[in-house]
């Protein structure tokens, strides 16, 4: 699992990615304009796992062989990593297939909605209609 936390411009952004089975799900959480280091240890250990549970979308990655990495080398990517900026492309493959998820569902939602408030106002204006030719 790899927790990823940038400035995205506007927002501090918390990105997680989690590889299980050759499988990755990546899920973004928004800290606001100023997160305190409070915040972040609390998300981290209190509501990561919820939010982990919680993705469902999964991005099938190509199996990596793993083998003993020289230390200097590891420390060397390690801090790489730590200047790099942003997160990686399957895990933003995971992101979009979750945004066009929560998107249809929304469009659902809405469109539900929609034919309720529709038949509700023609519902209204047939008891209108019924009680203007009874006289009330």
């Amino acid at each position: 699992m790899k927790f990823t936390v940038y400035f995205n411009g506007q927002f501090w952004v918390g990105v997680v990615e989690e590889i299980h089975d050759g499988k990755l799900r990546a899920g973004r959480y928004v800290f606001g304009p100023e997160p305190r280091d409070q915040e972040v240890f609390e998300f981290v250990n209190r509501r990561l796992l919820d939010f982990i549970n919680g993705l469902s979308e999964e991005v099938a990655i190509e199996n990596h062989e793993v083998r003993k990495i020289n230390p200097k080398r590891l420390a060397r990517q390690i801090s790489r990593e730590i200047k790099t900026k942003g997160i990686s492309t399957y895990a933003q493959a995971a992101l979009q297939l979750e945004y066009e998820k929560r998107k249809k569902e929304k469009q659902i939602l809405s469109r539900n909605r929609r034919k309720e408030i529709k038949e509700y106002k023609r519902e209204v204006k047939l008891k209108k209609a019924k009680e203007k030719r009874h006289g009330r």
